[in-house]
């Protein structure tokens, strides 16, 4: 379909198409890899397996700017999904929270986890100026009503 400019005559030379960009496979690209982000950004905290506690409480929402320390059945211990030894922890969490305004730490352990490895990251939290410790647990199964 070819558009005509106004005020011209197609006899001085001008062959009277216009290009024009197609924007609707740009949006149909854009949106599919939307959907792409949407469903996988829930799946990327999941990456060590812990199996988590149940709660009764109620949980409040974290924030994307978090930080969260998992540690597994075996007592490894995980900042966003890179591993670190017990013995480094207060150095990285040192390295961490320097300059972050949120000093906020959110703690994942696996309900098979010694006490006292999730006290010694408490405890290494707390060494390097952390003011606020979360824990995760898993919410209650509902019964099913019959």
């Amino acid at each position: 379909m070819a558009f005509g400019r106004i005020g011209f005559d197609k006899s001085e030379g001008d062959s009277g198409e216009l290009a024009e960009i197609n924007v609707i496979p740009l949006v149909d690209v854009l949106l599919v890899l939307l959907i792409i982000f949407m469903v996988a950004a829930p799946l990327s905290i999941g990456g060590i397996k812990v199996e988590l506690p149940q709660s009764k409480a109620r949980g409040t929402a974290i924030d994307e700017d978090r930080i969260v320390l998992s540690i597994s059945g075996d007592g490894q211990y995980f900042i966003d999904k890179a591993q670190v030894s017990g013995v480094a922890l207060v150095e990285r969490f040192q390295a961490i929270y320097q300059y972050r305004e949120k000093k906020e730490l959110y703690i994942r352990a696996d309900r098979a986890v010694a006490y006292g490895k999730v006290i010694e990251a408490m405890s290494a939290a707390k060494q390097a100026g952390v003011l606020k410790l979360g824990m995760l647990t898993q919410p209650p199964l509902k019964p099913v009503a019959n």
